[in-house]
């Protein structure tokens, strides 16, 4: 399955091919590779074909379906979706069915697309690898071996699979750029508020972001089109409607100043081979007439230490709700206590509570402003480093991740090393702006290569347009 979500959007809406037959084709897919990289934790057989036919009928009626018509799209099992199972990869929700539909999986079926399966994460996006589900890792499809980057690991691994055109993950600090790097996709983290977070659960709040996965910059602005814009269930939405992307794709950047992120370019443990591609995707952007330099932003080197602060803290409050006592796993105990300490024991796994213990620790009485407090103020640092930035230049590339996809199990004893796989992409979190990834070639070892593109606060039609050239030029 080669065609893009845009070129099977098109032939359903002009009747060339129908919406169950798209369907049926990607559902073979994962019938014929998922029980080796165990991308999903649930597909939607029934749900789907359902979905289909509905889509089929509209287009017989003379009706347009929508800008996705017949599209299938793999979720991340951390978005809600009612009736289905819901489960953020964790035994504490192993078999809830939610009682209602996240915004934005509302928003693809209005517009005509097929949520086709719930995919395999980190436990509640907790990770880099997808290696900390409870359910078993999954697998990188360019090589089994290897690890398809996390949290949303799953997402990533069902588009390069061919398994969905598109897919939905969420970002919090890096979960769908660093493994959209280590796939070979596009991934994208709009804008903090640019996409509603209605029916995400939640990991960070002040971080998450649910953001789009897809084969090309076009499909990923398609989909970012689509469920994007203002959402009144969202109280942190930005009152802005959803941006026009594909109108700008084609206007290049001749004119525009592009800055190459020093100290993410820089920083320890980078491969000379990926710092080689970034330089290589700068010279295509010069090539494009865009003004290249080098740009400084001295507190993105603080930037891990900040954000494993701040997201454990936002942490150990949000997953406080799960206590066996309102929905979920229970086991049971002598009283309320003992049960609560049971279940939770029980229900999640080692990284979660390695988290959950360091966010409780750094919120204590005594030690909140010399951890948490210190850490929003480095934030603040962070959001006024990449302003000034941003006052000379339009956009910034980077890496994505410093290396290629690991090992399966190479880092999961070292949760230091795991955790500095996300160094090129957090602070963009902490600081609330965009960033993308966008595949660029590949490794000695044959594994694709990933260049973030970064842009400020709804920069996004400017950094397509920059990730759009970068794509172009791509080896």
């Amino acid at each position: 399955m080669t065609d893009t979500a845009l070129e099977l959007a098109a032939d359903v809406r002009a009747g060339r091919r129908s919406a169950r037959e798209v369907v049926d084709e990607h559902l073979a897919a994962i019938d014929a590779r998922d029980a080796e990289l165990h991308a999903f934790n649930h597909v939607m057989v029934d749900g789907a074909r359902a979905a289909a036919d509905a889509v089929d009928v509209s287009v017989a009626q003379g009706d347009d379906p929508g800008a996705l018509a017949g599209v299938p799209i793999a979720l991340k099992d951390n978005l809600c979706t009612r009736a289905v199972p819901t489960t953020c990869s964790s035994r504490i929700l192993d078999g809830w069915r939610p009682p209602y539909t996240a915004t934005v999986v509302d928003r693809i079926a209005a517009a005509g697309g097929i949520p086709i399966g719930k995919t395999n994460l980190d436990e509640f996006a907790m990770g880099s690898s997808t290696e900390n589900s409870a359910f078993g890792p999954t697998r990188n499809p360019h090589d089994p071996t290897r690890v398809p980057g996390g949290s949303s690991g799953g997402s990533a691994a069902a588009v390069a699979a061919g398994f969905a055109p598109l897919a939905l993950g969420s970002d919090t600090g890096g979960s769908v750029r660093q493994p959209a790097a280590l796939c070979g996709v596009v991934g994208v983290k709009p804008t903090y508020g640019a996409v509603s977070r209605y029916g995400l659960i939640a990991f960070a709040s002040s971080l998450d972001q649910i953001g789009p996965i897809a084969t090309t910059v076009t499909d990923a602005a398609l989909l970012l089109e689509i469920v994007a814009g203002h959402d009144p269930l969202d109280s942190t939405a930005i009152a802005e409607p959803a941006p026009r992307l594909r109108d700008v794709l084609d206007e290049g950047v001749a004119g525009l100043r592009i800055g190459i992120v020093e100290e993410l370019t820089d920083a320890e443990g980078i491969r000379p081979e990926v710092v080689a591609a970034v330089e290589d995707a700068a010279r295509a952007l010069e090539k494009g007439g865009a003004t290249v330099d080098r740009v400084a932003v001295p507190s993105a080197t603080y930037g891990l230490s900040a954000y494993y602060l701040i997201a454990p803290a936002e942490a150990s409050s949000n997953l406080a709700r799960y206590d066996g006592v309102r929905y979920g796993l229970r086991v049971e105990g002598d009283d309320a206590a003992a049960m609560n300490a049971k279940t939770r024991d029980a229900g999640f796994g080692a990284e979660v509570k390695r988290r959950i213990m360091l966010g409780t620790y750094a919120l204590s009485a005594g030690y909140y402003d010399a951890y948490y407090g210190q850490a929003q103020r480095v934030r603040t640092l962070i959001i006024r480093d990449f302003n000034r930035a941003y006052d000379t230049f339009d956009a910034l590339v980077s890496p994505t991740s410093p290396t290629t996809a690991f090992e399966l199990g190479a880092k999961t004893t070292d949760p230091l090393a795991m955790y500095l796989s996300d160094v090129c992409t957090i602070p963009s979190n902490l600081a609330g702006h965009a960033a993308m990834s966008v595949p660029y070639g590949a490794g000695a070892d044959g594994l694709p290569i990933g260049v973030q593109v970064l842009a400020p606060a709804l920069g996004e039609p400017v950094m397509f347009r920059v990730a759009k050239v970068i794509e172009d030029a791509s080896p």
